[in-house]
């Protein structure tokens, strides 16, 4: 049994959550991975979790069936709805907005880190290069801690698990430069929010992370299609 403290990381398979992983096993915890297949037409992103994990030696990783697709809401769960991809809008939450994705996924892992009595979950929400989602902010993340020691027996006892976002206020260029110091493989994370095969360069997600690639020193790490849309974009 390994002496070091349990972390639970939240997955995707993106790049920002590999990279906020990346920083947790840095900080010398050993990682719970935990992934959701949420009904997400991107259900690509899932493979790139599994991919993530095994390359930084996570040996433990849940990947749990929560189908908030069924009422809709958002582009990324229902097909009837467009995926925006005319470029970021800063000034409105797009439809990509999942309602209530967030609060989900840290009820359960709360819950998975109750129950292994994990000291810490790290999570790769952030405010600056997110489009507005309300569930990305400082604020929601401190309430949110506040109910974590309100809400189990392990808060009660006073050894809730501390809400950890080390990105929540970082760039997507600097992320990016946090990852490849932590050796994380970018180019097997996946940001895309369309299904396809390969990334479609279009979208919210796909643009901002492009974007960023080429100011951070990184453009041979840009998708085929992002590449293309780049250079007719110059």
């Amino acid at each position: 049994m390994s002496d070091k403290s349990l972390a639970v990381v939240l997955l995707s398979g993106g790049l920002d959550s590999a990279t906020s992983a990346a920083i947790a096993a840095s900080q010398g915890y050993e990682l719970i991975a935990l992934s959701f297949s949420y009904g997400q037409l991107h259900q690509k992103e899932l493979k790139s979790a599994q991919i993530i994990a095994k390359e930084l030696d996570i040996n433990s990783h849940h990947i749990v069936n929560v189908d908030i697709s069924q009422w809709g809401g958002s582009s990324l769960t229902d097909k009837s709805l467009a995926i925006p991809l005319s470029g970021v809008n800063p000034y409105q939450i797009p439809s990509t907005y999942v309602p209530g994705r967030n609060t989900v996924f840290i009820a359960l892992a709360l819950s998975l880190a109750e129950a292994k009595g994990a000291k810490a979950i790290y999570l790769g929400i952030n405010m600056i290069d997110y489009s507005g989602y309300p569930d990305c902010r400082s604020e929601y993340l401190k309430t949110y801690q506040d109910l974590a020691k309100l809400s189990s027996k392990a808060g009660i006892e006073g050894n809730a698990p501390q809400l950890i976002a080390p990105l929540i206020k970082k760039n997507k260029v600097d992320i990016i430069k946090e990852a490849v110091k932590l050796g994380v493989p970018i180019e097997k994370t996946w940001s895309c929010y369309q299904g396809g095969h390969e990334a479609c360069g279009l979208c919210d997600s796909c643009r901002i992370r492009d974007q960023a690639l080429i100011e951070a020193g990184y453009p041979f790490l840009v998708t085929t299609k992002g590449k293309e849309i780049y250079n007719l974009n110059r």
